[in-house]
């Protein structure tokens, strides 16, 4: 499930400028420290991930990261 849940994530964040863990965690049904420790994996994987504090902040990935959807899609 971790697995999906990150690429679910990448997904997210590569149709969104931002997004909040509050929003992520309730889309996948986890809590917002599942969702903290799934961004830490992803920054460590190399995806630039940027942060935004304050009222309206949230997650999002540095300006001009393209996420090849081809490679987040299951084939049958």
């Amino acid at each position: 499930m971790r697995m999906e849940r990150l690429i679910g994530i990448m997904c997210v964040l590569a149709d969104a400028q931002r997004t909040t863990i509050g929003a992520l965690a309730e889309r996948f049904e986890v809590s917002t420290r599942t969702i903290a420790r799934d961004l830490d994996a992803l920054g460590r994987a190399g995806v630039p991930l940027v942060t935004f504090p304050g009222a309206g902040g949230g997650v999002g990935v540095v300006e001009g990261f393209k996420v090849r959807r081809d490679l987040l899609s299951t084939h049958d």
